[in-house]
């Protein structure tokens, strides 16, 4: 019982963590770290107004996520504040919203546990959401890796090149608002991007290719889940800290060895 136990969560992290490799190097590449903050703080505001209307918390956090990284996008083609005070208003905004929701509405939630994370609560229910879920946003990375990869590297460029570059950008806010919803339970709203950035930030110091990047991130967050899933169960630590303490030490760690190629 304690095996399938282990196992049963040991997957759904490990399949987090893969996501979070390859969203997370595209976030890196782009340099949009705090838009991968902006969206983990939306994701609250879901949780709130999932809970209150009696629907699933995933779908809500999924559908605000969307709309806050279209709102997003949409401030970044018109408005003329810089982007990084779009992200941090939106951020903070959402983030507030949905505890006033929270509070103000009566709901009585273990809120630690959407803000930091408890993978040991995890059931059959969301292993099986995680593991299909995880299975189609890797398939269609797969299938759109060149469109992304193009769109990340030169905009212009791609869209010269016939590459559909609005529909590759909504594809990639799907996908990370999809990847935030799976996470949430995992290592919560406040810390989520921090899985998207600390292992790939680790992986690029060895890769010589994005590939290699995507993979290095996935493998090093995998292991960080892996210790920090054990470490929960040997402790009464919340798991998505102790998952963001030991990707931080291997990030360390790998400051201190030579960058490939020297």
């Amino acid at each position: 019982m304690f095996d399938l136990f282990v196992a049963k969560i040991l997957l759904a992290g490990v399949m987090t963590a893969v996501l979070a490799g390859a969203l997370g190097s595209i976030l890196v590449w782009r340099r949009m770290a705090y838009f991968g903050t902006a969206q983990a703080h939306a994701a609250l505001l879901g949780v709130a107004l999932a809970l209150y209307l009696g629907v699933d918390v995933r779908l809500g956090i999924v559908l605000v996520s969307l709309l806050v990284g279209l709102l997003m996008w949409q401030l970044q083609q018109r408005s003329d504040l810089s982007t990084d005070t779009q992200l941090g208003i939106l951020a903070h905004g959402t983030l507030a919203l949905g505890l006033v929701l929270l509070y103000g509405s009566g709901l009585r939630i273990n809120l630690d546990a959407y803000l930091f994370g408890d993978i040991l609560a995890i059931s059959d229910r969301d292993v099986v959401i995680i593991a299909v879920g995880g299975g189609l946003t890797l398939l269609l990375l797969w299938r759109f890796w060149s469109a992304l990869l193009a769109v990340t590297i030169d905009y212009e460029l791609a869209k010269v090149e016939g590459f559909p570059v609005v529909g590759t950008e909504l594809l990639y806010l799907l996908l990370l608002s999809s990847m935030v919803a799976l996470s949430i339970q995992l290592i919560g709203a406040l810390l989520i991007v921090s899985l998207l950035i600390i292992p790939v930030a680790t992986a690029r110091r060895l890769a010589t290719s994005p590939e290699q990047m995507v993979i290095g991130g996935a493998l090093l967050g995998s292991l960080a889940v892996v210790i920090g899933v054990f470490v929960s169960l040997r402790s009464d630590i919340p798991t998505g800290p102790v998952i963001v303490v030991v990707s931080t030490l291997l990030f360390i760690l790998s400051r201190l060895l030579p960058a490939r190629g020297d």
